[in-house]
């Protein structure tokens, strides 16, 4: 029998029983994700419209005037608070709303037919590519969101090449480089201060020469005058034009969440410049007043097409009218 130094038997080797596997985390499915997003609005949303409706009975104009500032305060704005109480008001005149369910029950409805109402379904073009011209003010996260939305392709299996046509913004060009990077996606580029419309002529050349499913141009923020956006977009608008029919085949206007109201007049402005046909809205998880979707849609006209909850490449998510509204009021 073998003893140690110490004078104490060695014990004999022991089989090391193997480490328990952990389970891949879940994917959570897209109503989880825009719950997630929507965590901050839903928490004082859904508790002052609990407070005004606790001893509702039966709706009548007092509960629809309390129910005014809750809503005015998510950011849905006076238009579309006006028009939602409205619709209520009419409601209970008819044939009345009985109790706090059943008007949670209708201010869904009403909230989620307002979305409704302006989503579009996409129309892809017969042949590829198909162009997406990225627009919007400097700060809403534009140039990430067209790393991410490049990624969202990518894993749908499309084949992506982005566009480098922020040429004005210092270190633009390098900051989608690092997206393109991060998703695996080829990029067209020139030189900082070049001619964008150059850069976006030799990209939709490139994409059609490589059979590219999808070219998503990021276009510069820091244009001062109405009269600047509306020439160079336009200017950009022809290229694309001219080598690929009915291009740009969506023009998707960056908005940043967080800048509420605030941010519709920015929006107005590239709306009747840049042909806009869809929102996309960051920074959704990062505001307490997620009711500027339905802002957007009552008073811009336009869906929110895609939603960005999180810094991650992955955290941009198609918007969906039902998952949002069921995630805002519990």
């Amino acid at each position: 029998m073998a003893f140690n130094l110490f004078g104490k038997r060695d014990k004999p080797d022991q089989p090391t029983s193997p480490e328990p596997e952990q389970a891949p985390p879940q994917k959570l499915g897209l109503l989880d994700r825009m719950k997630q997003a929507v965590t901050r609005t839903r928490e004082t949303f859904t508790e002052s419209i609990s407070s005004v409706i606790a001893l509702t009975r039966e709706v009548d104009e007092s509960t629809l005037i309390g129910l005014e500032p809750v809503l005015l305060a998510a950011d849905l704005g006076a238009p579309t608070t006006a028009l939602v109480l409205e619709n209520l008001r009419q409601r209970a005149l008819r044939t009345g709303i009985e109790g706090g369910p059943e008007l949670k029950r209708l201010l869904k409805a009403e909230l989620k037919a307002i979305l409704d109402s302006v989503a579009k379904p996409i129309q892809h073009p017969a042949t590829p590519p198909e162009v997406i011209m990225m627009v919007g003010v400097n700060g809403t996260g534009k140039t990430t969101t067209t790393g991410k939305l490049a990624n969202l392709f990518s894993t749908q299996g499309r084949t992506v090449l982005l566009c480098a046509a922020d040429t004005f913004r210092a270190a633009a060009i390098e900051q989608l480089e690092v997206w393109a990077t991060r998703s695996s996606t080829p990029i067209i580029k020139t030189r900082q201060g070049g001619d964008p419309s150059a850069a976006l002529y030799d990209a939709c050349a490139a994409a059609k020469a490589r059979n590219s499913q999808v070219l998503i141009v990021d276009t510069a923020g820091r244009l001062h005058t109405k009269t600047d956006l509306m020439k160079e977009l336009d200017k950009m608008h022809r290229t694309a034009a001219k080598l690929i029919p009915g291009a740009p085949h969506q023009t998707l206007l960056v908005m940043d969440a967080t800048t509420g109201q605030n941010g519709l007049t920015q929006a107005r402005l590239f709306t009747e410049a840049a042909h806009v046909t869809g929102i996309v809205l960051t920074k959704l998880d990062g505001t307490a007043k997620g009711g500027i979707v339905l802002a957007i849609a009552t008073e811009l006209k336009l869906p929110v097409v895609y939603a960005g909850i999180g810094e991650k490449i992955e955290d941009l998510i198609p918007f969906d009218s039902t998952a949002f509204i069921n995630s805002l009021i519990d």
